[in-house]
């Protein structure tokens, strides 16, 4: 780092910060992808395939980046998405990320797996968006809506890309999983060279166990317990039939994440979705799938308006997001950039960086000679060959 580089101000900013101050595992979960992770790469770099059309002599005076998403008024069309363990790389992470997306306008999704629970989230801040996984306990499935719903939550974010964990060999190379003696060894070495985290999160961040979950796990401190419980109740089994029974029982708003092909975006409103995210789970889960950028253009014209559509993965900046508003998607996820600037500064950090993705939306818009995001449309980008 330049000693001129003194604030933040970027995705990889905060990225760089991040790195130095998380143990590795950490870092290296939230990083990380499946296998090679070469989806993780693609997801970035392929917004380098679709150039934005700038348009001059236009009335832009006015430009607003105000929407709507999941029937809300938001500032911008970005969702903070949700994330496993946000907790652990800021002192009651969730509930930082809950307030600094207030602060800014725009909705929260808390996860399944998150370390504060739904009920804790919720009463420091708006009530979140949930996110859930199909568990083979069906009836705790129906426990967690119904505690969801209970604590003022009315969009459910369903995950269902999830039928079996990707293999994400970084956690098994700095020692999170598995490895005996000598990744214990390195676990603990890890957490000595991140004094600053291991103080502020480490000690005065508990408890450290899975809120939502505390209360089926039968050790709530015991962070491997959850992990063997979660893998164990991953159902491999669940068809759109599943789907349509989640329908029947959660009445609010049901939007699916994890689509990557037409056929299956069809299948998500037949079977009585809100709204779909295109998403491969941030690359943490197939590897060598395609990229959510290069698969949001064909399903938005399959769909032809039928159902909100989102996009989740690669999402770095403000032209991005405008990249993918014109090729289809009501709005974005972001989920890495946020955690990078929660570990490093936490609620404010979080709310700076949204602030520079909400200009560098609203420059881009004037630029392209539009004033409304419901302007946004096909002829204001290119795929280059």
């Amino acid at each position: 780092m330049s000693i001129y580089d003194v604030v933040p101000v970027t995705v990889g900013d905060y990225r760089r910060r991040a790195r130095r101050r998380l143990p590795r595992f950490l870092f290296d979960y939230l990083d990380g992808g499946a296998n090679d992770e070469k989806t993780v790469a693609a997801n970035e770099r392929d917004f380098d395939r679709f150039r934005l059309r700038q348009r001059v002599l236009r009335n832009v005076d006015g430009v607003s980046t105000a929407s709507e998403l999941a029937g809300k008024a938001v500032r911008m069309p970005l969702v903070l998405a949700p994330v496993g363990m946000a907790g652990m790389y800021a002192r009651r992470g969730e509930v930082q990320g809950s307030r600094a997306a207030q602060r800014s306008g725009v909705p929260f999704a808390t996860s399944t797996v998150g370390i504060c629970s739904v009920e804790e989230v919720a009463a420091n801040g708006r009530a979140p968006w949930f996110q859930l996984y199909m568990l083979r306990d069906r009836a705790l499935v129906e426990r967690l809506l119904g505690r969801a719903e209970a604590a003022g939550c009315d969009t459910l974010l369903f995950t269902v890309d999830l039928a079996v964990a990707g293999m994400r060999l970084r956690d098994y190379r700095n020692g999170m999983l598995g490895g005996g003696l000598l990744g214990r060894l390195s676990y603990f070495a890890q957490l000595a060279t991140s004094p600053l985290w291991a103080v502020d999160v480490g000690l005065r961040g508990k408890p450290h166990n899975f809120g939502n979950l505390r209360d089926v796990v039968p050790d709530p401190d015991d962070l491997n317990a959850y992990k063997a419980f979660i893998d164990a109740q991953f159902d491999p089994s669940v068809t759109w039939e599943d789907i349509t029974w989640l329908r029947s029982i959660w009445k609010g708003r049901l939007i699916i994440k994890g689509v990557l092909e037409v056929d299956d975006a069809r299948a998500a409103v037949d079977s009585g979705a809100d709204g779909i995210v295109v998403s491969n789970h941030g690359g943490r889960q197939l590897d060598g799938v395609a990229s959510s950028i290069c698969k949001l253009g064909a399903i938005s014209s399959a769909l032809r308006g039928q159902t909100e559509i989102l996009l989740d993965g690669g999402i770095r900046s403000g032209i991005d997001m405008a990249k993918a508003l014109a090729l289809g998607a009501q709005g974005v996820l972001v989920g890495r950039p946020w955690i990078y600037a929660l570990a490093v500064g936490g609620e404010s950090a979080v709310v700076s960086l949204l602030d520079v993705m909400q200009r560098e939306l609203a420059v881009a818009m004037a630029l392209l000679g539009i004033r409304s995001v419901d302007d946004f449309n096909a002829d204001l980008v290119e795929e280059m060959s």
